[in-house]
């Protein structure tokens, strides 16, 4: 990622790390298995179906896994919520400050980029070969982030939590249940906020 905007200087999709939000969204749109096909033999005639007992059906095991990794997002953000991170700051004027929050653009959306703590910070300063830069942070709590910052960037905007850290960083994207409904990308346009 950039500072400000994404770029050339980004490396193709296929090299970028993948988030623990990418293995969530695979196991939504994984295809359902298909039904079976009753052979002629077990084919009955339709006059003589017996009616069908309903029962409750045991969850299939990738509906736990489905549930249980919602389960353990749902905790991280909780914990997000309700912890101070320190968020770098930029060279725009913006929210909070004379320059604005450090963010990066990717995909169309912006995100806040937030560390949890200066060593993450150190990180991805190496990582940009910018270990002799002085940063300037401030300390805000994640829920001003996700609900305050992120509807002020006036733009699609979410936070990257530890962007330095590869499959270790986590992702909050500008969607319904982690950012204000009004300005979640997944909100439809007949939807009252």
């Amino acid at each position: 990622m950039s500072e400000h905007g994404g770029g050339a200087d980004m490396p193709p999709q296929n090299n970028l790390p993948r988030s623990r939000l990418a293995d969530y969204a695979e196991m939504v749109d994984r295809p359902a298995a298909p039904l079976p096909v009753a052979s002629s033999q077990e084919r009955r005639d339709p006059t003589q179906l017996e009616p069908v007992q309903k029962s409750s059906p045991e969850p299939a095991p990738e509906d736990a896994e489905i549930s249980a990794r919602r389960q353990e997002f749902a905790a991280l953000l909780g914990e997000f919520r309700r912890t101070a991170v320190l968020v770098p700051l930029g060279d725009e004027p913006g929210l909070d400050s004379e320059r604005g929050l450090l963010t990066a653009d990717l995909g169309g959306i912006r995100f806040i980029l937030a560390f949890s703590d200066e060593q993450a910070l150190a990180r991805y300063a190496q990582a940009r070969g910018e270990m002799a830069r002085e940063w300037t942070y401030q300390t805000i709590l994640g829920a001003r982030l996700l609900d305050v910052a992120v509807p002020a960037a006036g733009v699609p905007c979410g936070v990257a939590l530890d962007c330095a850290d590869g499959v270790d960083g986590v992702v909050f994207p500008p969607v319904r249940g982690i950012v204000p409904d009004e300005v979640a990308v997944d909100r439809e346009e007949g939807d009252e906020v």
